[in-house]
């Protein structure tokens, strides 16, 4: 049904307090950065090379976790809580109460994390084949997982009051490991529209949900109208205060951390200013490295976000590439849902093995999210994936570049795990490969080609 006033439904004014408003902070862009070769414009950016380190990792480990796994029922919780119908918001009403009693914000100090143990988890991802981890650093609710100077809603602040990014960017480089962090708070001003309405039913007919309480607006942001209905020039809200917001809190964490690889949630956001952010990437690199060691990838989903194909790493979500890429690239996906859930599918390893062989053998990379419970502790999900890894676990190696058009001659095929180089016949058509009768892997065969 069209949203009533509260008028309508109420029969008497209302007196509604005024929010905080971002287009009081000063400045709507960013105002510095690292001095270097980059600069924010397209052509600048488009100098970028994929560093070595990451076209040779092949295989990484994600924690997309936050105070959204504590409900155990998966991703997108704290906007789907807000949305009558949706099985979240019957989920709360069930386990929490009504929205307007006990909100989000009510969510986060459950969650404690208090079985988190990074130095354990990393020494798994690492006897699972991992060459670099990605730490969640903010998710679309708007809470930062590190000790966050822009920012009172923060992981060390309530919660866990721990820097989560920080413990597990401190385990990853003690085992050698590349360390990454993912932020998806360009879409958080619009994802989060659903906090600020209410119910238009008995018995809360009309009464605010909390996000509606100016009190929490640096949360929930402050109320704007309805900008988000599944459509993509939607994703990335055009309030050039919010950028700036996002612009300052996503460099604090890239100069607080210095992170080899840098994530977003959806193209490049924001015009200038993400460009801006990405100069001051890859030029704070390469003055704190001797080299550009980093990495940034985002989606090529316009309009959400600008995709340059040459100034950054082409992430897709859940997909592969239908065939083999001249460029690096990688898979993002998860072994069950974004937050852990109860009864969810999970993959298994033999699962995981074929789809990495799939990937590697286009140019790609594999990002994997290994789901955790709240306390941080494995889903028995996930410590049954990472046995069957270790177990499992096979060198990988890029088959070619297809899609380049090379036809090099071939001079060796070994089959990885197996004795004896392989009897094979090169032709116009195909690389033909006779294959022995026993395999020596139990999931998926890899052929070095050399």
């Amino acid at each position: 049904m069209p949203k009533l006033s509260r008028r309508a439904l109420l029969g008497a004014p209302i007196a509604i307090a005024a929010a905080q408003s971002i287009a009081a902070l000063p400045g709507a862009s960013p105002t510095s950065i690292a001095t270097g070769r980059f600069a924010p414009t397209a052509d600048s950016l488009k100098q970028y090379e994929v560093p070595a380190w990451f076209r040779d990792a092949k295989f990484g480990i994600w924690a997309h976790w936050g105070p959204q796994a504590v409900p155990r029922a998966g991703d997108w919780y704290a906007r789907q809580m807000y949305i009558p119908g949706h099985r979240h918001y019957a989920h709360h009403l069930e386990h929490y109460g009504h929205p307007s009693e006990f909100g989000y914000k009510d969510i986060i100090p459950l969650w404690k994390a208090e079985k988190f143990d990074p130095d354990a988890l990393m020494s798994q991802y690492v006897a699972a084949g991992a060459k670099y981890f990605v730490s969640m650093a903010v998710h679309h609710d708007n809470f930062d997982l590190w000790n966050s100077r822009h920012h009172r809603w923060n992981a060390a602040a309530m919660g866990p009051k721990r820097d989560i990014v920080g413990a597990w960017r401190d385990a990853a480089r003690k085992r050698g490991l590349r360390f990454g962090v993912s932020e998806h708070l360009g879409a958080s001003h619009n994802w989060w529209y659903p906090s600020h309405g209410y119910d238009q039913f008995w018995p809360k007919i009309g009464v605010d949900y909390d996000g509606a309480n100016p009190k929490y607006a640096d949360l929930y942001h402050p109320p704007h109208d309805e900008p988000y209905k599944g459509n993509p020039q939607t994703w990335y809200t055009n309030d050039p205060a919010y950028h700036r917001i996002w612009f300052d809190r996503i460099r604090d964490l890239l100069d607080s951390y210095d992170p080899d690889l840098l994530y977003s949630d959806g193209g490049l956001p924001f015009g200038e200013t993400g460009r801006s952010l990405l100069a001051h990437f890859y030029n704070q690199s390469a003055r704190r490295h001797g080299r550009l060691e980093a990495v940034y990838t985002c989606k090529n989903t316009p309009p959400a976000g600008e995709f340059i194909v040459d100034a950054c790493v082409q992430d897709v979500e859940r997909g592969v590439m239908s065939e083999g890429s001249p460029r690096p690239w990688q898979t993002d996906t998860s072994n069950g849902d974004w937050f852990f859930k109860e009864g969810d599918q999970y993959k298994t390893g033999a699962d995981v093995i074929r789809l990495l062989a799939d990937i590697v053998s286009k140019n790609g990379n594999l990002l994997l999210n290994v789901a955790l419970h709240a306390d941080g502790s494995l889903a028995p999900q996930s410590q049954t994936l990472l046995t069957d890894l270790r177990r499992g676990r096979v060198a990988m190696t890029s088959l070619g570049r297809a899609a380049a058009g090379d036809r090099p001659p071939v001079r060796s095929v070994r089959l990885l795990g197996a004795p004896q180089a392989l009897k094979f016949q090169q032709t116009d058509a195909a690389l033909v490969v006779e294959v022995p009768e026993r395999l020596p892997a139990a999931h998926a065969s890899v052929f070095k080609i050399a």
